[in-house]
């Protein structure tokens, strides 16, 4: 049984620019690791077949044919596995250039899909070379011989789960095409990026993601390019991050030079109960009225052992240090001020507490302490009436 999880990895692999030979072989390893550890779904940084600073290289048909060659030897070489694998990779199609995730399971392209936001101010300028999603029509394109579905509101749905996938900028507009496909019934969202580093963007970073997945309820799986990059314009730090709804399940070490697979477990079952509850995230479907997804099924794959990875706090309501002393004052905070209204409100000028011995009792007379000291009232109001028990 594997309990509801679906074991995902965000894999940051070595890579040379322009080598798709090179980077093929490299993301064929990783993908190798992560079935043998039991990984369902792995996903790779943006435009990683080719390297992402390629620059006016994308324009040259031999980098883009070399990349389908490099693709097609993955496939070819992986089509014995049941993992599921999200690649980058430039499409050409049409007369245009896409920058694209492509999806592929046992020998197949499940599906293609193409950036949406393609960011053109301060160092960036990807509208030099590519297309985006909204400015194509098509909903399928050939790659390696096979007629695939293609678009950003594809949804990829599994025996355990239900994914989608934005590529980088997509997740740093106000509305991320990740909110749309979670409404639409995406349980588990990936991103293929090549964000780059900068002084305090990592912690906003971070953030962005954490929020994105508790907004969407949903679990949440980035992976950016690293080591090996171009550093023409900018630095790439390697950041494989795995959220699940807010929290922080798994995260790689930055600024490695080796390649990396960092695997978590995703809680669906429990993703589903909170969206189930939670009646806004219903409503907002209704109202928001999202474009209706495009849903590509994937192989039938057993369900294998589950080898629990993540660490559960065994006290997840205690925390430690001074974050225990934080969470007092909280606690306290929150129950003075309900009584401070209620004395008010009632015009009551003291107040009768119960003592047992007990811990509640104790708690009661504390919080009534605190709240006459608050109010300014004198502690002499406060009537303690001993009702001693076995404690």
């Amino acid at each position: 049984m594997n309990y509801g999880y679906v074991k995902v990895a965000a894999a940051v692999p070595r890579v040379k620019v322009a080598d798709c030979k090179f980077n093929a072989g490299e993301i064929e390893k990783e993908i190798i690791i992560a079935e043998g550890k039991g990984v369902q779904i792995i996903v790779f940084p943006e435009l990683c077949v080719t390297g992402y600073t390629c620059g006016d290289l994308f324009a040259q048909q031999l980098l883009l044919e070399e990349a389908e060659m490099g693709l097609i030897h993955i496939i070819s070489n992986t089509r014995q596995l049941d993992i599921i694998a999200i690649l980058g990779m430039p499409i050409a199609m049409n007369g245009v250039l896409l920058n694209a995730a492509v999806v592929i399971q046992k020998g197949k392209v499940l599906g293609v899909v193409p950036k949406t936001y393609l960011p053109n101010y301060k160092e960036f300028y990807e509208k030099r070379w590519f297309t985006s999603a909204v400015d194509v029509s098509e909903t399928s394109v050939r790659l390696c011989g096979q007629l695939v579905p293609m678009g950003a509101n594809l949804l990829f749905e599994m025996a355990d789960t239900t994914f989608g996938i934005e590529i980088c900028e997509d997740l740093w507009a106000p509305i991320p095409p990740s909110s749309s496909l979670a409404l639409q019934g995406a349980e588990i969202l990936f991103n293929l990026s090549a964000d780059n580093e900068g002084i305090g963007k990592h912690n906003y970073l971070r953030s962005l993601i954490s929020q994105q997945s508790a907004r969407c309820i949903a679990g949440y799986v980035f992976c950016s390019c690293g080591f090996g990059e171009s550093t023409t314009d900018v630095v790439f730090a390697g950041n494989g991050l795995i959220y699940e709804n807010g929290s922080l399940i798994e995260h790689s070490k930055r600024f490695s030079f080796e390649e990396q697979v960092v695997i978590g477990e995703i809680d669906v079952e429990h993703l589903r109960i909170e969206r189930r509850v939670n009646t806004t995230f219903v409503a907002c479907r209704a109202h928001c009225a999202p474009e209706e997804a495009v849903r590509v099924s994937t192989e039938y794959v057993n369900s294998k052992e589950l080898n629990l990875t993540r660490r559960f706090d065994p006290h997840p309501f205690v925390p430690q240090g001074t974050a225990l002393n934080e969470r007092c004052e909280e606690i306290f905070s929150i129950q003075v001020s309900g009584l401070a209204q209620r004395l008010v409100h009632t015009c009551a000028k003291s107040a009768v507490v119960g003592i047992s011995g007990g811990l509640d009792s104790t708690l009661a007379l504390l919080v009534c302490v605190k709240t006459f000291d608050k109010l300014g009232w004198s502690r002499k109001d406060i009537i303690g009436v001993t009702m001693p028990g076995f404690g």
